[in-house]
């Protein structure tokens, strides 16, 4: 096939395709949410650099030219698995975040409702935050994109949260004054993050409950004040 013939085919597809999304047919977004998830799981078993266009179109049971009715390229469907799903579950938790850190409850009891809502959310959208995560965590700071700044800004400020319940908890007492919030902040982070690496809620051996709560042992364990210490 010419260039040229290559590039009229394309822009037909194009067309077709923004006139799908335009016109919103029931079948065709049911089977366009179908692809993303099924992206996702690639996605996440092999890493974006390493998933090509016909790994997904092989696990979709179809070939790659029939992928560009639904999606323009790997880049794209990369984006729309984030903004179809990622996006929610970030204003979700952030929007929890916020109701818990205005209860009257401890520090301590703030953080353990906010981990079990980390580890629910990983687990109820399995594996699109775990791509997040895994993939996207590090490069979404540098694009200017609105929909990558809206997920930074909230990203941030859920973390900006935790940091503050820490610093709470240590000028009351609660936890230890010898290791700075900050650092704090990045083990508690750290802790849950990882789990994208081990952590399956369709196949692992626990279940987020149990991660919540044996995570929640460990972390306060290490925070809690030790003999002689004194607030902040």
């Amino acid at each position: 096939m010419s260039k040229t013939a290559t590039r009229a085919a394309s822009s037909g597809m194009s067309q077709r395709r923004e006139l799908a999304i335009k016109e919103g047919n029931s079948a065709y977004l049911k089977k366009r949410a179908e692809l993303l998830r099924t992206a996702a799981e690639v996605f996440n078993e092999q890493g974006y650099e390493s998933t090509t266009l016909n790994d997904v179109a092989d696990r979709f049971g179809t070939d790659r030219a029939s992928l560009y009715y639904y999606v323009a390229s790997k880049e794209e469907l990369f984006q729309e698995v984030f903004q179809s799903s990622v996006q929610g579950v970030l204003e979700d938790n952030l929007r929890e975040a916020q109701r818990i850190e205005r209860l009257d409850v401890t520090a301590r009891e703030k953080l353990s409702l906010l981990l079990q809502v980390q580890l629910n959310s990983y687990a109820e959208n399995y594996p699109y935050v775990y791509i997040y995560i895994s993939e996207d965590m590090g490069k979404v700071a540098f694009q200017s994109t609105p929909w990558a700044q809206d997920m930074l800004a909230k990203t941030r400020a859920f973390t900006s949260i935790v940091r503050q319940i820490l610093e709470n908890g240590v000028e009351e007492g609660e936890f230890r004054s010898d290791v700075p919030p900050a650092l704090m902040s990045r083990g508690f982070f750290g802790m849950i993050n990882w789990t994208h690496r081990w952590f399956n809620p369709k196949t692992g051996a626990y279940s987020a409950e149990q991660v919540a709560r044996g995570f929640s042992q460990i972390f306060f364990d290490g925070v809690a004040p030790r003999p002689g210490d004194s607030p902040a």
